[in-house]
């Protein structure tokens, strides 16, 4: 799962060589996971000054508000963070913090590498492919309201600026990463002029990249191949909403939301977080699997130049679930959350 960094770092760094990078540790299993992630690491050789902020449901009880100014004002000087899932109440409650932190800090891609991992059961092996989620506009734009009792409208909102951006983004992440393919995923035979419009600039940026093969796919047929055949992709281009389902249904291939990491990239920064829920029924108990929030750090420490040492991290992780010697329930072993960061830190001396 090669991810080099596909655009430039500006993460601060203090006199003692030090990176400063905001920790959002978040809800539920977020702060055990976090804690896993930051002990790997510190086991790599990266020297980092946490600045620890509070968001979401913890932040809500404590400042009574999801995102403090303190959040902002430290991810404006950090311009880089490692976080845990937060708490997103359905259909009530505040807006999604996720969804704010990309927009106020413009960080519009998503990257989610995904692959299977020997030793994890799955329907099909060998399933390397990385989703490229627009993130900033689409209809988690936000832009809704009642028109009368009982009728509820949301805008969708593709402009020919964020999409043009996000497929400069797949095709030069394509090409430093030495992929293969980039597929574009829409519905543009029923949204002619949104997703028409998003289909248009891929065609256009895709002639800039002649070593790269360019597809697309109506998002319902991508779905279904993606299930019987995901051996087929390799990049995929997708529009925000498109992206957020089918980079879920990517992780279902490869065992699960835990064994999957996410970045948001803007041209100034970056936030590495967990792309799983809270799991409030297993919080404390120091079940939870650390793989994502591992392999997020993983991702982090390439962002920041120490591209030997994720790989470090990303071989020490494929040893240990190899071994599953030390897995935790999730994947079929008994091991605590602790007790397989303990095995990926031996596997990586």
């Amino acid at each position: 799962m090669n991810s080099k960094r596909p655009i430039k770092k500006t993460a601060a760094r203090r006199k003692n060589g030090a990176h400063a990078v905001t920790l959002i540790p978040g809800d539920g299993i977020g702060p055990e996971v976090i804690a896993a992630a930051m002990r790997v690491i510190e086991a790599a050789g990266v020297a980092i000054e946490w600045d620890r902020q509070a968001a979401g449901a913890e932040a809500m009880r404590r400042f009574g508000t999801p995102a403090p100014d303190a959040l902002v004002k430290s991810l404006k000087r950090t311009r880089i963070a490692l976080k845990g899932p937060l708490e997103t109440r359905v259909g009530e409650g505040y807006r999604s913090i996720n969804v704010y932190l990309r927009k106020t800090f413009d960080l519009y891609a998503n990257l989610r590498p995904t692959r299977s991992f020997r030793g994890v059961p799955t329907p099909f092996r060998n399933v390397d492919l990385v989703v490229v989620r627009e993130n900033t506009e689409d209809l988690y734009a936000g832009i809704e309201h009642q028109i009368t009792p009982g009728v509820v409208e949301s805008v969708k909102v593709i402009t020919a600026h964020a999409s043009r951006r996000i497929a400069r983004f797949a095709f030069e992440y394509a090409m430093r990463n030495r992929r293969k393919s980039v597929t574009a995923i829409h519905k543009a035979n029923i949204m002619k002029l949104s997703d028409g419009l998003f289909l248009r600039t891929p065609r256009a940026v895709a002639r800039h990249y002649p070593r790269i093969e360019y597809r697309e796919q109506i998002v319902d047929a991508a779905c279904m191949r993606l299930v019987t055949n995901p051996q087929r992709f390799d990049v995929l281009l997708l529009e925000n909403l498109y992206g957020d389902i089918v980079s879920d249904l990517c992780a279902g291939l490869v065992g699960g939301l835990g064994m999957v990491p996410g970045a948001n990239y803007g041209e100034r920064g970056a936030i590495f977080e967990t792309v799983h829920g809270t799991a409030p029924d297993i919080a404390g108990k120091n079940i939870g699997n650390p793989v994502a929030a591992i392999l997020s750090a993983a991702m982090l420490v390439e962002y920041l130049g120490y591209n030997s040492r994720a790989a470090k991290i990303r071989s020490a992780i494929e040893a240990t679930l190899r071994a599953r010697r030390a897995v935790t329930p999730d994947l079929g072993g008994k091991a605590s959350t602790s007790s397989m960061t303990d095995a990926i830190i031996r596997a990586m001396r």
